[in-house]
């Protein structure tokens, strides 16, 4: 009770202060920077809303961030964390919503927590009973210092990533998932029923993929016909073609490609075709 009453009496303490320096017109940068960040990922994207503190000498875990206790996950208000399409976290489901990021620090383990109480003051408000998730974690050891709190999306795919966070010499990574496939999949179908289709877009996608090969050729030349000026289009073919196997429409497709190239001074496009020549002429 003590200490919930000195919670409150400081943070209508620096609620008065912050009114004060307001109504005298003076402005301060904040102690603690505020930072979104936004990632797409898959057909989505993940939004994030954090303060990043800084160590200012003082030592963070296990001393003025205590092992075994809710954080924030940053200062001043708790780190909000939005998903617009369902993703995995350490393999385990999170339907699309605005979710509050919430850690438990440890020496070697950290629970990471995403919680229904997005919008907060610190964790003062936090309940474990509107916990959407929650996972255990590994804590690293950094070989270099972070000063300041750090969150960032690193090795993003289509289909997965990594967050991480970063403060003093921790740091903690959340691997992400989410499906795609059979979305993307359904909207290829879907558009090809139509009349404007899209080849090109498909003919990747099944190259890239990993799906029917014949079928990436196959919209991979209706692209080509449609368009027959298209640098691109030809490089994408004639990978597909070098992925089949067939050397030879491969060197045909890409020596167009490259001609093409060669005449509109697309320097790019004339190294992608060289550098396909040289592979499939080996």
């Amino acid at each position: 009770m003590k200490t919930l009453l000195r919670t409150a009496v400081l943070i209508a303490l620096i609620v008065t202060l912050q009114s004060e320096i307001k109504a005298q017109g003076v402005k301060m940068p904040q102690a603690s920077t505020s930072q979104t960040i936004t990632q797409n990922f898959g057909l989505g994207k993940i939004t994030l809303n954090y303060s990043r503190p800084n160590t200012k000498g003082r030592k963070i875990f296990g001393a003025l961030e205590p092992y075994g206790t809710v954080w924030r996950t940053g200062a001043n208000s708790a780190t909000m964390i939005t998903f617009t399409e369902a993703v995995k976290i350490e393999g385990k489901d999170l339907p699309a919503g605005e979710y509050g990021l919430f850690t438990i620090p440890g020496k070697d383990e950290w629970a990471v927590i995403i919680n229904k109480g997005a919008k907060q003051w610190g964790a003062y408000e936090y309940k474990e009973s509107e916990d959407v998730l929650r996972v255990t974690v590994k804590a690293a050891k950094l070989k270099e210092k972070v000063e300041t709190f750090t969150i960032q999306f690193t090795d993003v795919y289509p289909t997965t990533a990594k967050l991480q966070l970063m403060w003093e010499n921790t740091g903690i990574t959340l691997n992400l998932t989410t499906d795609v496939d059979t979305k993307v999949m359904a909207s290829i179908d879907e558009a090809m029923k139509g009349d404007k289709k899209p080849y090109f877009q498909a003919a990747q996608y099944y190259f890239e993929n990993g799906k029917d090969i014949n079928k990436a050729l196959e919209w991979a030349s209706a692209a080509e016909t449609a368009d027959p000026k298209a640098t691109y289009i030809k490089l994408w073919k004639a990978r597909i073609q070098l992925k089949m196997g067939d050397k030879a429409g491969a060197v045909a497709t890409s020596e167009s490609g490259l001609k093409l190239a060669t005449e509109t001074k697309n320097q790019e496009y004339v190294r992608l075709h060289t550098g396909l020549l040289a592979e499939a002429k080996k």
